[in-house]
């Protein structure tokens, strides 16, 4: 299925209002795993399932870390794209709040607002998104960020 294309048009009018949703995620502990592997960070919260649960938290949690890198993912799925992009790259974050942490085997999703978009610079359309990584079944967020997205435009150089 052919997924809708926004134009610059459309994204101006979309500033204030949630733009996407994301698909569910479960984080497992495999995938909690392969993170600490990847990273070093093996802190027994993380990867000690019965040391975790005599803990404060009862189990097993995320890396906040990790579940900062599902953005790309649930972004990829909540954002259709944007017309007539040549590329784009991750700009930062203005901020950055681990909120409630991640209980292992937990469902997690993206809900994106577009907060402001710039495109002053010709060819370059910077727009910045209030990112909340929402937990299934529970009231309080994983993350809530300001993260900026930096597109380069098609129609600028002469090959475009």
């Amino acid at each position: 299925m052919q997924r809708p294309v926004l134009t610059e048009e459309a994204l101006r009018l979309s500033v204030g209002q949630s733009v996407g949703t994301s698909d569910w995620h479960r984080v497992d502990q495999v995938m909690i795993d392969a993170f600490a592997d990847l990273t070093g960070d093996h802190q027994f919260i993380h990867v000690d399932p019965v040391r975790a649960a005599a803990g404060p938290l009862g189990t097993t949690v995320a890396h906040g870390f990790l579940t900062l890198s599902l953005l790309g993912r649930m972004t990829d799925e909540a954002l259709p794209p944007l017309a007539k992009v040549r590329y784009s790259v991750n700009y930062g974050f203005d901020r950055v709040r681990f909120v409630a942490p991640v209980p292992v085997d937990s469902d997690l999703r993206a809900v994106l607002r577009l907060m402001a978009m710039d495109d002053a610079t010709p060819g370059q359309v910077r727009l910045m998104w209030e990112v909340t990584v929402e937990i299934k079944g529970l009231d309080r967020p994983a993350v809530v960020a300001t993260w900026i997205h930096l597109h380069f435009m098609k129609g600028i150089l002469p090959d475009d």
